[in-house]
């Protein structure tokens, strides 16, 4: 039978049949120079049989051996941030927050301390936004995973639910202060150790102090027991009126709800959040 000749078949028949070489594992169609497998076969069982080959022995190159290459050695361990002890950064904090005269300077120096170990695996400082001249302020516990990327507080999904729980009472960010807590997202988003939070605390309190709010509205468990000094749950100090004397600043109300994360996380408690805003509202100074 004649061997086919690919000048004789249709581009459709040519290219089946490449697909067909290409399914059953051919690399290449032809080699530069011609080659019998035969011999090479053949040369392949001799030299299984006898341990070698019948093949001339090259001349041995005059060339300068290369040393192999030394397996690379692993990488450097990163260097880690200096830890700063507690009761120094705290200090640091403190002197920090004083030294601040106006809101965007304070919002300035918190962005660019180091001493809190929350600062070196966040991605961005998340501690102020809206109106820093507002009467209002709405502070929240800890900065968030859309915290962290937006690097603003109620962020994402938790600052959309925000927007709906202060606009049917005339609210919005954008005439409001928000504020966090901790600007600054602990890894896994854990709970912040007691030194991160006496280490952030004097921020957050220069913050009131600077902004002389008329009324504070606290979101969550963590900012009710972080302020009011009580280890309550949010459903026995939401929807009442507290006092928080602000450092070096006056006496201020405060009143305690959910936080929106809550309210994505039990809808069920949208009406008790809701009573809370009312109240808010209409005793408000």
């Amino acid at each position: 039978m004649d061997q086919p000749n690919a000048k004789h078949l249709e581009a459709s028949e040519l290219a089946a049949l490449l697909h067909f070489y290409q399914d059953a594992g051919v690399d290449w169609m032809l080699d530069d120079q011609p080659n019998d497998r035969f011999a090479d076969f053949a040369a392949s069982a001799k030299k299984s049989a006898t341990g070698f080959a019948d093949a001339p022995v090259a001349a041995q190159s005059t060339a300068p051996k290369r040393e192999l290459s030394k397996k690379a050695a692993p990488p450097p361990p990163p260097v880690a941030a200096p830890v700063v002890p507690d009761d120094q950064a705290i200090a640091q904090a403190a002197a920090i927050a004083a030294s601040a005269q106006t809101i965007e300077e304070l919002a300035n120096l918190v962005a660019g301390f180091a001493g809190c170990n929350l600062r070196n695996s966040a991605k961005s400082t998340a501690f102020i936004d809206g109106d820093a001249a507002a009467r209002i302020m709405v502070i929240g516990p800890v900065s968030s995973a859309e915290d962290d990327r937006d690097g603003i507080p109620f962020a994402g999904r938790m600052g959309e639910m925000l927007e709906r729980m202060l606009g049917p009472i005339g609210l919005s960010r954008q005439n409001v202060l928000l504020a966090n807590i901790i600007p600054w997202r602990p890894p896994g988003n854990r709970a912040p150790s007691k030194p991160e939070m006496d280490i952030c605390r004097p921020f957050v309190e220069r913050l009131m102090a600077l902004a002389k709010p008329e009324a504070i509205l606290l979101m969550g468990n963590f900012s009710a027991r972080f302020f009011l000094d009580v280890h309550g749950s949010i459903h026995a100090l939401r929807g009442r009126w507290h006092e928080l004397a602000t450092a070096g600043g006056p006496v201020v109300p405060v009143l305690a709800t959910f936080h929106p994360q809550d309210l994505l996380q039990a809808p069920l408690n949208k009406p008790l959040a809701w009573n809370d805003l009312l109240v808010f509202a209409k005793t408000r100074p």
